[in-house]
């Protein structure tokens, strides 16, 4: 069994199911749930997609992951496991926008890709997402009263042969501030004025909305018209929903400022706790005094920061931008591809790792300038907190992370062991063909 879930539950993001060619059938059922074919094909085309060098047993390894998904679906829906439509709604959301942000929130060169709304393509991705949230949620519940002690940790490092032992790469751990500049009164000024007067064409002068956003908004929806598709609560930052939903069908709002900019917005229509909008969103734009005054502020914070007048939590809390995972860990940045703290080289930025290697620990860099994901300009102030050299792995060093894996495979035997009791307990029945080509299954109940 490929260690936990995740492979299954990261298959989703790219939204490589879009399009379908494989004539569907099921080659395995388990319990209330089906497997297909075209599931085994979508994953199996992604993966190779990303990597050349697939494992010649690729889509085996794949069906034994959609069966222990399927099982823990159906056995999540025996024992009435909840899953809110918001977390579905947040995963989806989260996915999709993705998605858009490597076409340069482009919604037509999505649709065009896709060949479906941003709207079509969430209403078919939505089924499926929120099965595998519940198989996820299962695998939770299967494992969350598991512990480990410290004698655990040091009888799993035992058990590790000596040549066996994991060898780590030189890595660092860091802590930030991500601080955005502001655009001067004078351009925010000259922006709403803009708006305003896009609003009273539209408003007082007939002209249509969707015409108007082609011709000014800044955002990837304007190409088509500013059409956000349908969407529902928890799907856009706060003040932006707030508006959407209290508008009346067809009316144009005030400007509502968000974190994005500047925003004008039509409701098109409401159903329940869905809307469906459009807007024109412009943005203010930063001036070279802008960014220095930026500079400024932040080489203050420095001085007192390096006088010990105020901690980097604290000034992570007051001016940290809160859209970074780092926000909410109190600065320390988190390593997407680990989810943990610890950094290899290979894992950092160029231009943090350059700054970072002329640090020593504690050390606090001056601010530097650089490009969000979006492409906006922001300023990052570093601390390093922890390098370590390439090592093999020792009790003494790396208790956190033994401790790490030995919990994970305490998981992994409880899951197998929950899956082998419920494999004699459920209903289910695997094409004959696959079980053929897939040793790897053969400890699931056979087809009769």
């Amino acid at each position: 069994m490929i260690r936990t879930l995740a492979f299954i539950i990261c298959l989703l993001p790219t939204l490589v199911f879009a399009q379908r060619e494989v004539l569907d059938k099921v080659i395995a059922q388990i319990g209330g749930e089906s497997l297909l074919q075209s599931e085994v094909e979508d994953a199996y085309t992604m993966e190779a997609g990303r990597n050349p060098k697939v494992p010649t047993d690729l889509r085996c390894q794949i069906v034994e992951n959609l069966l222990l998904q399927k099982l823990l679906t159906n056995q999540a829906k025996i024992d009435s496991v909840v899953v809110s439509n918001d977390m579905v709604e947040n995963q989806l959301n989260a996915r999709v926008d993705r998605v858009l942000a490597y076409m340069n929130n482009d919604v037509s060169q999505f649709e065009s890709y896709y060949g479906k709304s941003v709207s079509e393509m969430k209403d078919e991705l939505r089924g499926d997402l929120k099965d595998q949230l519940m198989a996820e949620e299962m695998k939770n519940k299967i494992v969350e009263k598991i512990t480990i002690t410290p004698s655990e940790v040091k009888q799993y490092f035992k058990s590790i042969p000596y040549d066996s032992l994991p060898y780590y790469n030189a890595e660092v751990e860091y802590s930030e501030i991500n601080y955005y500049p502001k655009p001067s009164k004078a351009e925010r000024q000259k922006i709403t004025d803009k708006l305003n007067s896009i609003r009273t064409r539209i408003v007082e002068n007939g002209e249509k909305f969707e015409d108007l956003a082609k011709k000014f908004s800044i955002d990837g929806s304007a190409a088509a018209g500013g059409d956000l598709g349908w969407a529902k609560r928890g799907a856009f930052v706060p003040e932006f929903e707030a508006t959407a939903f209290n508008l009346e069908e067809g009316q144009v709002s005030t400007i509502v400022e968000s974190e994005f900019g500047y925003h004008l917005i039509q409701l098109i229509e409401r159903r329940g706790n869905s809307f469906h909008a459009r807007h024109i969103l412009l943005k203010p734009e930063l001036s070279d005094d802008d960014k220095r005054i930026a500079k400024h502020t932040l080489d203050s914070i420095l001085v007192e920061l390096n006088n010990s007048k105020v901690t980097f939590v604290d000034v992570v809390k007051k001016y940290s931008n809160k859209n970074f995972p780092s926000y909410s860990n109190g600065g320390r940045a988190i390593n997407p591809a680990t989810n943990t703290n610890f950094f290899e080289i290979s894992d950092l930025e160029p231009d943090i790792y350059f700054t970072l290697d002329t640090m020593v620990v504690g050390q606090i860099s001056a601010p530097h300038e650089f490009k969000d994901p979006y492409g906006e300009t922001a300023y990052k102030v570093l601390m390093l907190q922890s390098r370590s050299e390439p090592h093999k792995a020792s009790l003494e060093k790396d208790f956190s992370r033994l401790k790490e894996d030995a919990i994970i495979e305490k998981k992994d035997s409880e899951v197998k062991r929950w899956v082998d009791e419920k494999i004699g307990q459920t209903y289910m029945t695997i094409q004959p063909e696959w079980q053929t080509m897939c040793p790897n299954i053969s400890n699931w109940k056979m087809a009769n």
